[in-house]
């Protein structure tokens, strides 16, 4: 766990740049548009169709259907909260993580070279492709919600899984070779994921929940530019071009 409380330690001191914050803001503003949105236009919609719903009906039939409309209305909110979770996560991933990327590496970690693939369409794919992933792993598992103790468990499981497959890789693909990234992620693959969990407890603390996207994008670049300069034991490595020899 070391090497995540020293990510956060940095992400931290990061935040004391005012240029940082141009970047972090931007998704949160998206989201808090997604959600406010979604909540006029499908709230009452979602807790209409959720009522419907086991175990909801089955209260209902019980004689609380205020509890079933309660426990309707959480489910609803925690819904919107995701597909807006999952908006400023794209968007962080694909626009804020690079500017992030490069403004770190330039100013926290300019010994490190860049030996891997500066690929726009390879980290959007890999972005777009976890959060379909995601999508898909919410719902498949949602009738486990039912099993107590899970519907507290699984939101953040899912949310700290995409944290961990999204901004992982894209933090390291310019500078990581092949090899070396899969030894980071063969070595740190629980510390990955715990930074992952880390990170997803903010998306329950009220308006810290809209910055969570860019915060953990933050803390995974401190993360894995400093794994990656530890991999390299602390050498300076660079690319230098060989002079035209004289005939």
């Amino acid at each position: 766990m070391g090497e995540v409380i020293l990510a956060l330690k940095r992400s931290l001191v990061t935040l004391g740049r005012g240029r940082v914050w141009l970047y972090i803001l931007g998704p949160a503003i998206l989201a808090l548009i997604v959600m406010i949105a979604l909540s006029l236009f499908l709230l009452e919609r979602l807790i209409a169709l959720f009522v419907t719903q086991p175990p909801m009906n089955w209260i209902t039939d019980w004689g609380a259907l205020w509890l079933a409309k309660l426990l309707a209305a959480l489910g609803g909110w925690l819904l919107i909260l995701s597909a807006s979770y999952l908006v400023a996560m794209v968007l962080t991933a694909i626009v804020v993580l690079p500017l992030l990327l490069d403004h770190l590496a330039a100013s926290d970690y300019p010994e490190l070279a860049r030996m891997g693939k500066d690929s726009v369409a390879a980290a959007t794919w890999n972005s777009l492709w976890a959060a379909l992933l995601f999508i898909v792993g919410w719902l498949v598992t949602l009738p486990l919600w039912l099993v107590p103790g899970l519907g507290l468990i699984l939101p953040f499981f899912w949310m700290a899984w995409l944290n961990r497959r999204t901004f992982a890789y894209d933090s390291l693909a310019v500078h990581a070779s092949d090899r070396e990234w899969h030894e980071l992620r063969r070595q740190l693959a629980m510390p990955l994921l715990a930074l992952g969990f880390v990170m997803a407890l903010l998306t329950h603390i009220p308006f810290m929940g809209l910055l969570a996207p860019s915060l953990a994008a933050l803390a995974y670049v401190h993360f894995c530019l400093e794994a990656l300069r530890r991999l390299r034991r602390g050498a300076i490595v660079t690319l230098i071009e060989k002079p035209e020899v004289q005939a």
